[in-house]
């Protein structure tokens, strides 16, 4: 049957006319994914690197006997800490910084910020050899790494959505969270063969610097790959380039939209893909090198199944997934975590269990994100909220979980992602559905 003269797809809630079936990504826009995924790898890589070689860097860098109380506090606080509290400040000055200069100026500049941190840290002095010196440069290396992983997923979350051809947001907004996971995997692979290779003291001694060097060897292939990227074509055509606040002065309510959409994935994510080995630890005793295999199984998968998701998004809308994610994991994260034994198939089937939960947020969520935002003010408008809500939920998921563990309160910590989770449902549920849309310009 035929439209009416003059009536739009926007006024009768139908798909636009352009969006018919997906046609294949032309070269042009498969180079934008590639360079904007394996950027992503690197980005990552140097994010999730110094939470696997803690223990090595912090023994030499903190060591126990240091004589004053000021080296553990700036351990136990300052390190862990303020990489994700300079993440909601990457968010907005990064994110700023794409919307007035373009996405590729951003993504250049979180390469160069995260390489530039790797550095810092495998050329961080130890303390017997320069005291508080090497404290300093790796609280300072690590405030970069947060500045630059806030950044990075603001200016690549809409450099992916916006090089998407129509019918397609959905599965390239899911290459955000898959090449996330690979530069987690990369970064516990590459700790794993150095330590199977080296010896305890040569570990301590030197070995921990060669993944953070490797990392910002890494960053300048990074840089080399998206030099040559084109900048999508909304952020060319803008004409005005937005303030810092613009976003948050003009847009309040889809800033609050944005921290109601994330609050469940970022604690979920964080829950099944980093906690959950020392929580299963913590609470079923079961062995650490167990759960660190089996984590490894379960992240591979979840990797695996990013672009079907998104694929599906693009077909059947992105609530569908999203209330999918969030009833699912309200009604399931109790029994699931409940379900642990301590065994390696108890946990490969539980952590794949809620990772496949998961999919139906990570998938999707930097789609959804992109289409809340016009373009003028799309990265900032992501960017701050978002890693807010993250540094609050996201990163104190494991401190949480562990509080609960030392309270002798151990299945408090499942009710509490679960509760967190069906919080963002009505968010979900009045969330307008943008998949057959076309992108805001």
């Amino acid at each position: 049957m035929t439209r009416p003269s003059g009536t739009t797809a926007a006024g009768t809630g139908d798909r636009p006319p352009h969006d018919g079936p997906a046609a294949p990504a032309p070269p042009s826009r498969r180079r934008a994914l590639a360079a904007a995924a394996i950027g992503n790898v690197v980005e990552w890589y140097d994010w999730h690197l110094y939470t696997f070689l803690a223990g090595y860097l912090t023994a030499d860098v903190f060591p126990a006997a240091a004589g004053t109380s000021l080296v553990p506090l700036l351990s136990l606080f300052a390190v862990f800490a303020v990489g994700f509290f300079m993440r909601p400040v990457g968010g907005l000055l990064l994110g700023a910084v794409a919307d007035r200069h373009g996405r590729r100026t951003a993504l250049t500049a979180t390469l160069l910020m995260m390489g530039g941190s790797s550095l810092a840290m495998a050329l961080t002095p130890a303390y017997a050899t320069a005291g508080l010196l090497g404290p300093v440069v790796l609280t300072l290396a690590r405030l970069l790494q947060g500045l630059s992983a806030g950044g990075e997923f603001t200016a690549s979350t809409t450099f992916l959505v916006e090089s998407a051809g129509p019918g397609r947001r959905g599965l390239f907004a899911s290459f955000h969270y898959l090449a996330a996971t690979a530069g987690q995997l990369l970064a516990s692979g590459t700790a794993a063969l150095l330590v199977a290779c080296l010896d305890d003291r040569a570990m301590h001694a030197w070995g921990w610097r060669l993944p953070f060097l490797l990392g910002a060897l890494l960053s300048l292939v990074g840089l080399w790959i998206r030099r040559g990227v084109a900048e999508p074509r909304s952020a060319r055509q803008r004409q005005e380039r937005p303030k810092v606040f613009d976003a948050l002065r003009t847009h309040p309510r889809e800033s609050l939209l944005i921290c109601g959409i994330t609050i469940g994935g970022t604690v979920a994510f964080y829950t099944w893909t980093s906690y959950l080995p020392t929580y299963a630890h913590l609470n079923a005793g079961t062995d650490q090198g167990t759960a660190l295999l089996a984590g490894t199984l379960a992240l591979l998968l979840f990797a695996l199944v990013q672009p079907l998701a998104g694929l599906l998004s693009d077909r059947i809308g992105r609530r569908p997934l999203l209330l999918g994610f969030a009833a699912g994991s309200a009604l399931l994260c109790v029994p699931l975590l409940n379900l642990l034994t301590g065994s390696f198939l108890s946990l490969l089937l539980v952590q794949c269990a809620g990772l496949l939960l998961l999919t139906g947020y990570t998938a999707i969520a930097a789609a959804v994100n992109a289409e809340v935002f016009p373009a003028r003010v799309r990265a900032a408008g992501i960017g701050f909220p978002y890693s807010l809500t993250v540094a609050l939920f996201g990163g104190t998921a494991p401190y949480v979980g562990t509080l609960f563990a030392q309270l002798h309160l151990p299945d408090a910590f499942p009710w509490y992602v679960a509760a967190l989770c069906l919080l963002s449902a009505p968010v979900f549920l009045r969330l307008p559905e943008t998949a057959h849309r076309p992108l805001e310009r």
